[in-house]
Order: structure tokens, then C-alpha cells, then sequence
């Protein structure tokens, strides 16, 4: 099985922000690289959970001693919900980071950062 369109498009976009640190200095700055380090991680536990809830479903069932059934929601879903807020505080972190650091640069122009994060990333 190969990668799936979106997969490939996250991988061109981290490639994109990772230039885009280079270019701010940023592929040396110790709390960058931990956090975007830990934001990918983060992302590869989502579509791992991902994975998980398309396969069992949303519902499993649960049976008690006395053979009775209970419905409950996956737990997988209460983990995707918790990582995607996590992540998405790291990707604004990360967001931080950057804008400091371009900052520092006092660059003029269209803010490279803000077009990646909106998806407009060149072939």
C-alpha cells in the first residue's frame, strides 16, 4: 500500500516549513527543532488513531460478567481528540517561534510562514 495523496501533501508541506526555518535561522534553534520534532510525532499518532477508528468504528461494545453488552464510544477517539488539541498547540507554538525569528530578521514582503500555513506551497 503506498502513500495516500494527503500523507504526501503533509510530507511537502513539513519540507516547505523546514526550508522556511532555514531560512530563518531556525534549523539551529533548540526549542524549533524539539517542537516541530514533536508536532511530526504528534501527526503520526493522529493518522495511527486514524487508522485505528476507520477500522473498528466509531461504537465498541463492551461485555460484562453476566453477559450484558454496553455501547460505548472507541477510546481512540477520546486520544485523537486530546492529540489534535495538543498538536495544534504545538503547531502555534511552532507558529511563534517563526514569526520571532522573522522578526529578528526584519524582513519585508509577503510572510513565507503565513503562505504555508494557508497552503500555498510551489512545486
Amino acid at each position: 500500500m503506498g502513500k495516500t495523496q494527503g500523507t504526501a501533501s503533509l510530507e511537502a508541506q513539513a519540507g516547505k516549513i523546514l526550508e522556511i526555518a532555514e531560512h530563518y535561522g531556525a534549523q539551529g534553534n533548540f526549542m524549533f527543532v524539539t517542537t516541530f520534532k514533536r508536532y511530526l510525532v504528534q501527526i503520526n499518532i493522529l493518522n495511527e488513531l486514524e487508522k485505528v477508528i476507520e477500522a473498528d468504528g466509531t461504537l465498541v461494545t463492551k461485555e460484562y460478567v453476566k453477559g450484558r453488552e454496553n455501547v460505548y464510544t472507541h477510546p481512540a477517539i477520546g486520544e485523537y481528540n486530546k492529540t489534535t488539541t495538543a498538536a495544534n498547540n504545538t503547531a502555534q507554538t511552532l507558529i511563534k517561534i517563526l514569526r520571532e525569528l522573522a522578526a529578528d530578521r526584519d524582513e519585508e514582503g509577503d510572510d513565507p510562514l503565513l503562505k504555508i500555513m494557508a497552503g500555498e506551497f510551489g512545486a
